[in-house]
């Protein structure tokens, strides 16, 4: 009988104290049920938004894990075995299974599905063709609604999703100001993706830069919240749109954040401001990915992968993704 190892969500975390919330776990592995697939895990994706999902609070785009369940997150792998004739063994998938040597997935309620495993390289299904890349075009090109010659502002730019938006904004010919912490983040921005400006919320003040685009910034793809958001809402353009992604200034913490202290620029500005989540477009993959593979070919996409090595480091690169220490995606390789 094949033994699997796990991590397990034992207590909602206090801040990022994940080593005293989680814990990793062995087990026999019981037989596939009807419509089962059960997939070798070769990568791990960590993502921002399971943080919520760690969290008692009911109002995400998900129900919080019960405390005792395996920590779920999107994985990239093989099928071992399967009961769905739709993933035969052998096949390349990717969908939302257990942070665990072997994930066993029931397809239509895990969002399974079977990538194209003659990229170069399969970690893209993780970044330029993953749904960090879905998420941006979405946001820029969707909701923010970016126009060729717009400014848009991105937060966590050197982050997974922030740099795809950047990309994606600059593809679609708009002039891109990013936001990150640190010169090295910042020059990664200017130098690596080609952004217009670069500026660091650590050193900088955020407003002021802002204030010197002529006019005001056209949209915003917001992954923080917090202060930079009431940075960026006064120096936006009259009918300005802002893409509400993430809120990474509120992930550590249960209760929600306070309203932005300058929500009355909504009004004066007559500014839009809309939320949105990677469950609302799922079925739409297949739409956004025959671009996305143009600009990959074509170099003009491309993702950072900081990968970590081995499922009993997990913690560690988890910690990485939230701490804003990592540029680009950050992945764990579970499979030798």
């Amino acid at each position: 009988m094949t033994t699997n190892q796990f991590w397990q969500l034992d207590n909602h975390p206090q801040g990022n104290d994940f080593a005293s919330a989680l814990s990793m776990q062995t087990e026999d592995l019981a037989p596939l049920g009807d419509g089962e697939v059960r997939v070798k895990v070769g990568w791990l994706s960590m993502d921002a938004g399971t943080r919520m999902w760690m969290s008692p609070r009911t109002d995400g785009y998900q129900p919080p894990l019960p405390l005792g369940s395996k920590m779920v997150g999107l994985v990239l792998g093989r099928v071992t075995e399967s009961r769905d004739p739709a993933y035969p063994v052998d096949a390349l998938v990717r969908g939302f299974g257990q942070w665990a040597q072997y994930a066993t997935m029931t397809p239509a309620l895990t969002g399974l599905e079977v990538v194209d495993d003659g990229v170069a390289d399969v970690r893209h299904h993780f970044g330029a063709l993953g749904m960090n890349a879905w998420t941006a075009y979405v946001g820029v090109k969707e909701v923010a609604a970016i126009k060729p010659g717009e400014w848009l502002v991105v937060s966590a730019a050197a982050g997974a999703t922030g740099s795809m938006a950047c990309q994606v904004g600059r593809n679609l010919g708009a002039k891109v100001i990013g936001i990150a912490g640190g010169p090295e983040k910042c020059r990664y921005l200017r130098e690596e993706l080609g952004v217009d400006i670069a500026i660091d919320y650590k050193a900088d003040d955020v407003a002021a830069r802002l204030a010197q685009v002529e006019g005001g910034v056209h949209a915003y793809f917001d992954n923080v919240g917090g202060p930079l958001l009431d940075a960026v809402l006064p120096n936006m353009a009259h009918y300005g749109r802002v893409a509400v992604c993430g809120m990474v200034a509120a992930y550590d913490n249960d209760a929600p954040l306070p309203g932005p202290a300058r929500f009355d620029q909504v009004l004066m500005r007559r500014l839009r401001i809309e939320g949105f989540f990677i469950p609302d477009f799922l079925h739409r993959g297949a739409e956004f990915l025959p671009t996305l593979r143009r600009w990959v070919d074509s170099g003009t996409l491309s993702v950072n992968l900081d990968e970590t090595q081995g499922l009993n480091n997990v913690l560690i690169a988890y910690n990485r993704m939230l701490s804003g220490k990592a540029v680009g995606k950050v992945i764990v390789k579970v499979a030798p």
